[in-house]
């Protein structure tokens, strides 16, 4: 069987327009969430996407572009699979221009949006599973590479803002309305972000290689982690890379500053790990970007160490949960699991193989 590579990557987010700037911007502490009003008297803090003079579409067009081609694809006439990755879909959409407020429109709406902005003509697919929709999205192309059934594959993961998203968050009391601290004292719930990610996958060896991966769904929580879906997720994500605990050299965790997952995630992780490896986090600066938040965190990470810029805490940790949070970069890095925890009791984990290490 083939092995799939990363072998282009793009990220818009809160923090900049690509990753370059991104990776600038988080080098320097990062930027502060926008209030988002809801209603007349309600407003939330969420990290939203430079602001653009365009319409809904034109923007979600003109952001998926730019980051494709960041990734090195070509705009048209691409025949491979397009995975579309989100979990509010067109939903912005419909209330800032088709003003359709039964939210109705058919699951493919989406994806078709994102296919004609690149003009492609290959098969395209529509994955929404939530928050796991991107590192589900990843796991489905590589399939395909694996199988010698597509030489390559693109994964767009998008999640723009909108009202209804976040006042929903907002109703089930789980946003902050002060900022996410992931794994932190006194932390008090998350904050949304907008973000656009590309990741471009093919059976040619790169860097980085992704080595496996696993989707648990365990849906007696539908709104939070579940410590033995995480336990189980992360154990067949190294079966199928063939691997044993010690040998990850660095965690990419859910944490998004919940009260209760953050502890539940970081007691399962200690079932997993006799002695926890490094653990970073990036929702504390770019916000949790939902469905995208699988390929933004992937491309963040990645362009982090290739750059040698790392992610800073800026606030203290809960010392009851007995971990911490990396200052840099690890040594010798090579194994990273990267985590991913949704809504429906989806947990979703894959294993990055730094080939150069």
């Amino acid at each position: 069987m083939s092995a799939a590579y990363v072998a282009g990557m793009g990220l818009a987010c809160a923090l900049g327009d690509d990753l370059a700037s991104s990776v600038a911007a988080l080098a320097r502490g990062g930027v502060q969430p926008t209030p988002v009003a809801v209603s007349e008297c309600v407003r939330w803090p969420m990290f939203m996407l430079p602001p653009q003079d365009r319409s809904w579409a034109e923007r979600l067009a003109r952001t998926v572009r730019s980051v494709a081609a960041d990734a090195g694809e070509g705009a048209g006439g691409r025949s491979g699979p397009l995975f579309v990755a989100s979990s509010s879909l067109d939903i912005g959409n419909m209330e800032h221009e088709v003003q359709d407020l039964r939210l109705g429109g058919d699951l493919q709406d989406f994806a078709d949006l994102v296919a004609r902005a690149l003009d492609w003509q290959g098969p395209v697919f529509t994955i929404s599973t939530a928050c796991t929709s991107a590192l589900n999205a990843v796991l489905a192309a590589c399939d395909l590479i694996r199988s010698g059934e597509a030489d390559e594959a693109l994964v767009i993961g998008a999640e723009l803002g909108n009202r209804f998203t976040v006042a929903g968050f907002g109703a089930m009391q789980l946003l902050s309305p002060d900022g996410a601290r992931p794994f932190g004292a006194g932390r008090n719930g998350l904050v949304l972000g907008e973000a656009v990610a590309a990741l471009r996958l093919n059976s040619r060896a790169t860097r980085w290689r992704i080595a496996g991966g696993s989707n648990v769904v365990d849906g007696r929580n539908p709104s939070g982690t579940e410590a033995s879906a995480v336990i189980a997720m992360c154990h067949e994500a190294l079966v199928q890379s063939g691997l044993n605990p010690r040998d990850i050299g660095l965690i990419k965790v859910q944490a998004a500053g919940s009260p209760v997952n953050d502890a539940i995630e970081a007691q399962a992780l200690k079932q997993v790990f006799d002695s926890l490896p490094p653990l970073v986090s990036f929702k504390s600066l770019l916000g949790h970007t939902l469905g995208a938040s699988g390929a933004a965190e992937l491309a963040l990470l990645v362009a982090c160490i290739e750059a040698g810029a790392w992610p800073s805490t800026g606030y203290a940790l809960d010392g009851e949960l007995g971990i911490a949070l990396s200052t840099q970069a690890p040594a010798g890095l090579r194994n990273i699991l990267l985590n991913v925890v949704g809504f429906g009791g989806g947990h979703a984990s894959l294993v990055l193989e730094d080939c150069s290490a």
